[in-house]
């Protein structure tokens, strides 16, 4: 089983089942669903199967496979997962079957409300195939320049996405989400292609000996302080677009508004985390010293945007840029985590790019599942949902309140982790983070009680319940972070090894336990 190539065929199936599905009838439109369904579902069994072969106890990156592909430039198809990649892909291929089934519907219709036009099927349901592929292989990518590839990869299908499936301002949105991320892509292909020099320079220079993009070899490299911060703010601000943060995050809103619900899903929920995962991989682990000098700065973003997320989130009036601007507030608590540079922190960091995925995955198939039976996403054209539609209701009120962090639910253990992990090395940013956690009460609650509370509207009447794939398609979910919030010691013993190794390379060690007062002074006391 170890010889296996799990990693490539993961990769490669689901191309297989995009190219497959584009060769099908345009007029079947019943077997393209149901084939992409059974491909996405044979996706995430097999990734179930390789991750039971996971050992917490043993080497770091596990599932290795080396070959050259461009041997003249030094740049290999490598691949392999540690701990944290692998519960990301975990967290991909959950996803994907589940957007599937719930966008069972969506080439139906437009991505947004104004749009009836008829839309392929077989188009939409490969392009999230070839997505599937695409958010693996950025997770598995062990060469930094295959890395780049799968980071660049993701944008055609997601741009074609939001393009051709999207709302009334589809083309806006996906050519502004297209250009921020060629941008941040263009800076980070420079630093990329800056490091195979320095890792050609002999050894007593601070190379290896020969030109490469492996991960493991670029690791011991030896950068000059002032050019190791040019590369890392190369990645740095890639990463920073993509997650995304404050000031370069107003792609986010527009491309959640216009997006269809179910790729919105795998826009925020996977590709969002590459970011956050590129900054803990890349940033601190190639570029120790660099990260460091960064870290007050990055710190103090990572709270602007926890406390500016928020608020723009309560102004609202539209439930997926209110949900968007959420998700920019919760990925200041993950760059806050991993820059804290602490053990408590990052692993909550980590556990927080998996929670977020599904919380806020479930708050979109939600109000999907609205959008389709209104025909709006405006909250102020529902009330009193709850008593028309009490199972949809329900699991918006805990999708919500796992948005808020509510203590059993999943979020709550990955934002403590990061709060007390950082207040232990950063008090003040920890203190400030907090704010995030009172304002992100008052926008769940408030769009829960104006949207699903109060007297029933004139348009709400009548308004069907769940059906059984809907409800398939997000309980799911909802399961995941009940059990999450209860038990997520598993998860966790995946994730700690490889933040114990993260540690050890940007040399950070946790703050030992202050002790004052007479303890300190006499001593311990009988």
């Amino acid at each position: 089983m170890s010889d296996f190539p799990w990693l490539s065929v993961l990769i490669a199936l689901p191309l297989v089942g995009a190219a497959l599905v584009a060769l099908l009838p345009r007029e079947r439109e019943a077997l393209v669903k149901q084939f992409a369904l059974l491909v996405s579902v044979v996706v995430g069994v097999l990734t179930v199967v390789m991750a039971a072969n996971f050992d917490t106890g043993g080497a770091r990156f596990q599932f290795e496979e080396k070959y050259w592909w461009i041997k003249e430039f030094g740049v290999h198809w490598a691949v392999g997962v540690d701990g944290i990649a692998l519960t990301l892909i975990l967290l991909s291929v959950i996803l994907v079957p589940l957007v599937i089934l719930a966008s069972w519907t969506e080439a139906d219709r437009s991505g947004g409300t104004d749009v009836p036009a008829k839309r392929s099927a077989k188009t939409y349901f490969a392009l999230l195939l070839a997505l599937e592929a695409a958010m693996i292989g950025v997770f598995a990518a062990t060469d930094v320049f295959l890395f780049y590839v799968f980071f660049e990869a993701m944008l055609v299908p997601v741009y074609f996405i939001i393009g051709y499936f999207g709302g009334p301002q589809r083309s806006y949105a996906a050519v502004k989400f297209l250009l921020y991320s060629l941008f941040g892509g263009l800076l980070m292909l420079v630093a990329v292609l800056w490091l195979y020099p320095l890792s050609a320079k002999s050894p007593a220079e601070g190379g290896v000996g020969h030109g490469t993009f492996l991960f493991s070899e670029l690791t011991q490299l030896t950068i000059d302080p002032t050019t190791a911060k040019w590369l890392f703010l190369g990645f740095f601000i890639a990463f920073a677009i993509k997650a995304p943060m404050v000031p370069v995050h107003t792609w986010l809103p527009d491309a959640a508004q216009q997006s269809p619900t179910g790729a919105l899903v795998l826009i925020v929920g996977v590709l969002d985390k590459v970011g956050t995962y590129g900054m803990l991989r890349f940033c601190l682990e190639l570029f120790p010293g660099a990260a460091k000098w960064a870290t007050p700065v990055v710190l103090a973003f990572a709270v602007l945007s926890i406390i500016y997320g928020a608020v723009l989130a309560i102004g609202q009036v539209d439930m997926k840029r209110l949900i968007a601007y959420t998700s920019v507030s919760h990925f200041g608590f993950i760059v806050l985590g991993i820059f804290a540079m602490t053990s408590q922190a990052q692993s909550g960091a980590a556990l927080y790019m998996i929670n977020h995925g599904f919380s806020t995955g479930a708050l979109f198939l939600i109000v999907g599942f609205l959008i389709v039976r209104r025909r709006s996403a405006r909250i102020h054209d529902y009330g009193g949902v709850q008593k028309a539609a009490p199972v949809l209701a329900g699991m918006f009120l805990i999708a919500g309140l796992s948005g808020l962090s509510l203590p059993g639910l999943s979020t709550f253990v990955s934002e403590f982790l990061v709060i007390v992990g950082t207040f232990s090395a950063h008090r003040w940013a920890a203190i400030l983070a907090v704010s995030g956690i009172v304002l992100a009460a008052i926008y769940i609650l408030w769009m829960y009680q104006r949207t699903m509370g109060g007297p029933k509207v004139p348009a709400v009447e009548g308004m069907q319940d769940l059906t059984a794939r809907e409800k398939w398609a997000v309980a799911p979910i909802i399961a995941i972070i009940v059990a999450m919030g209860f038990f997520p010691q598993p998860v966790l013993e995946v994730i700690n090894p490889s933040v114990k190794e993260t540690l050890v390379r940007v040399d950070q060690r946790d703050p030992a336990p202050k002790v004052t007062g007479n303890v300190a002074e006499n001593g311990a006391r009988p």
